[in-house]
């Protein structure tokens, strides 16, 4: 019997064998990916910016089964069916979104995270990942203001952040039972609709929630705000929390932080602010002055895979008195005695999360291999262009602008002689994708069918913007003619 088990068991290592490249064929295929990574890159100034995609489903030879296939034929069907098609977020005339462009230092902080491959999750395993990252999120509690005793999560993105920064607030206030029905949440219509997902997931879709109207520059109106918080208190229910944006996803507009906190304050509400895109903006003197106010809340999420230019599935949750995180989300179990007696706080007390990827590594490597300058002069200069677009269109008859930026979006649309200005705008919107040069997107702003304009990847410079006045010209003139 034993003789048999142990012929199977030589038999089947070595039809796993494969599963463990040697060095020279681990040469061989990063030899392989580093020239196709170096092709792709050399590229993205001459590539479009969007390609439509002639058919939406892939050929069979991406379907799994028992046999492998080489790596020099997989690369071309990756370039011509999973890279191409779409939107090149990479692209410095990508400025449709928000996400930056994703460093190629981070790539290799996550080649060396996936090889290293770190449980991040738990400080006894993985002393040093939990650490490094506990680190950066000091760091980040820093940039926003908040003191010592501020604990944060890395998370997946700002809808996980959010997730758990209203399951923080929701403990800490303890909206439970019979409560959720006369709990209040503020926002505004501009709010990112992830906060409301959150609500939901989190047990609070019962919640009374009031849309607090916003100015003409999309900010909340803070004397609306506490109307409505004395209304609702006289009404018997329990206002609790309020959002507030620093960056919102349409405009780019930055909520009146530092009078919303002295409401909240004064009427005992958790301030939570989505700082998604905004909040990176502080580490330039200019930013740093139009989000005064955020050091403020009682919780802020920030992605570092927008304004830090990291790649996507790198969102941040901040919470400033971090005893709060902890009570909401510190668990134990029998399987995870072993590192009990450490004093260190592991992210997995302070998430939804237990099993995660080590994602500090891709935010680290880059921060310490070019140090914060370069990131606060990309984001300086991102602020000044999209001042330099929102100037600029002015000066272009037929197009009419939103208000301007407070941060780097800008919003904006033409005004025909004849017709409806919404149809115009849409075919317009349609020109451009079927040109595909630059990419920008579309967004309602109360009636308006509007263009919005977002300068946020790193590669993105004043050439990238002027090619995205003249094509938009070009466009308009071109259907305007049709």
């Amino acid at each position: 019997m034993n003789a048999r088990m142990i012929e199977q068991l030589k038999q089947l290592e070595k039809l796993a064998r494969p599963l463990e490249p040697d060095e020279a064929e681990r040469t061989f295929l990063l030899n392989q990916v580093g020239a196709y990574a170096n092709q792709f890159i050399n590229r993205i100034g001459t590539a479009p910016a969007y390609t439509a995609s002639a058919n939406g489903r892939l050929p069979d030879n991406f379907h799994i089964n028992e046999n492998g296939a080489a790596l020099e034929e997989l690369l071309p069907l990756l370039q011509k069916y999973v890279d191409t098609p779409g939107v090149a977020p990479t692209s410095d005339r990508f400025l449709g979104y928000i996400p930056g462009g994703a460093l190629y230092h981070s790539a290799l902080g996550d080649f060396l995270a996936d090889i290293s491959n770190k449980y991040a999750g738990y400080y006894f395993p993985s002393p040093g990942a939990v650490q490094l990252e506990n680190m950066l999120l000091d760091w980040m509690a820093g940039i926003v203001g908040y003191p010592d005793e501020a604990l944060g999560s890395l998370t997946s993105g700002g809808s996980l952040a959010h997730l758990t920064a209203v399951v923080t607030a929701r403990e800490a206030r303890g909206i439970e039972g019979d409560r959720i029905g006369t709990a209040v949440v503020y926002l505004t219509a501009q709010t990112h609709h992830s906060v409301n997902k959150a609500l939901r997931i989190a047990g609070l879709g019962q919640c009374v929630r009031r849309f607090i109207p916003v100015d003409d520059h999309y900010r909340l109106e803070t004397a609306s705000l506490l109307q409505a918080i004395v209304a609702d208190k006289q009404m018997g229910l329990n206002p609790w929390l309020v959002i507030g944006t620093a960056g919102t996803t349409n405009t780019g507009a930055v909520d009146p932080l530092p009078e919303m906190a002295q409401i909240a304050q004064a009427h005992d509400l958790w301030l939570h602010v989505d700082g998604a895109y905004g909040a990176f903006f502080a580490l330039c003197d200019e930013g740093r002055q139009k989000l005064a106010g955020m050091e403020q809340s009682d919780s802020i999420i920030m992605d570092p895979h927008k304004t830090l230019f990291l790649p996507y599935g790198t969102g941040t949750v901040l919470v400033k008195d971090g005893r709060n995180l902890f009570n909401a989300f510190a668990a134990d179990a029998a399987y995870m005695q072993d590192g009990a007696a450490n004093d260190v706080i592991s992210p997995a007390d302070l998430s939804p999360e237990l099993t995660r990827h080590f994602r500090g590594l891709r935010m680290w490597l880059p921060l310490k291999l070019v140090g914060v300058a370069p990131f606060r002069a990309a984001l300086s200069e991102k602020l000044l262009l999209a001042q330099y677009f929102y100037e600029k269109l002015q000066e272009i008859d037929g197009f009419e602008v939103g208000p301007p930026p407070d941060l780097a979006v800008v919003t904006y649309r033409y005004v025909p002689q004849r017709g409806d200005a919404n149809k115009f705008n849409e075919r317009l919107m349609q020109a451009l994708l079927a040109d595909g040069r630059i990419f920008i997107s579309s967004t309602r702003l109360g009636d308006k069918f509007v263009l919005r304009t977002a300068v946020g990847v790193y590669r993105t410079h004043l050439d990238s913007v002027e090619q995205a006045l003249a094509v938009l010209v070009e466009t308009a003139h071109k259907v305007i003619r049709e």
